[in-house]
């Protein structure tokens, strides 16, 4: 096992983003694979502060106050993620004595889960599925279906009902 302690319980890698489909699968998570003394490790991929210059889209670099900007509103972001998650875990906690570890890496998220996972070498890694379609899988990419492709753990996507 990687950096991660863990007593008798499994390591579960979460990756957390702003997403319904995050709060879903980590709810789900919770509710029906989490038991007694797993360590939840909750990982949020946000983005590098060179990925702003490439958002602008007309050639122009942002000036560095509005680049520095941006970077303290991802930091901000990126904790406020993972508060809502380690709390959601928390109040479900209770029960289940499962301890919760929150990281935050820059970089893009297929890289960055792929990375941790290999460093830290969970017992699974689970995920929400945005349940793209055809189209948008295939010009922004499938998040998901990269990392099981790529770590060497097993991977366990979940899908949010329509209904949910």
């Amino acid at each position: 096992m990687g950096e991660t302690t863990t007593g008798s319980g499994r390591t579960i890698l979460i990756a957390v983003d702003e997403s319904d489909e995050t709060t879903y699968a980590l709810s789900w998570c919770l509710r029906n694979f989490v038991t007694h003394s797993d360590t939840l490790l909750l990982l949020h991929a946000k983005p590098l502060p060179s990925s702003y210059t490439a958002m602008d889209g007309t050639g122009y670099a942002f000036s560095a106050d509005i680049t520095a900007t941006m970077e303290r509103y991802d930091i901000e972001v990126a904790g406020s993620l993972l508060a809502k998650a380690a709390k959601m875990c928390e109040d479900f906690g209770d029960e289940k004595q499962v301890k919760v570890e929150t990281k935050v890496e820059g970089g893009d998220a297929r890289d960055v889960i792929c990375r941790v996972a290999e460093k830290l070498s969970p017992d699974v890694l689970v995920m929400g599925s945005h349940g793209y379609g055809l189209i948008k899988r295939t010009i922004l990419g499938s998040v998901s279906r990269y990392c099981a492709q790529h770590v060497q753990c097993p991977v366990l996507i979940i899908k949010r009902p329509k209904s949910a």
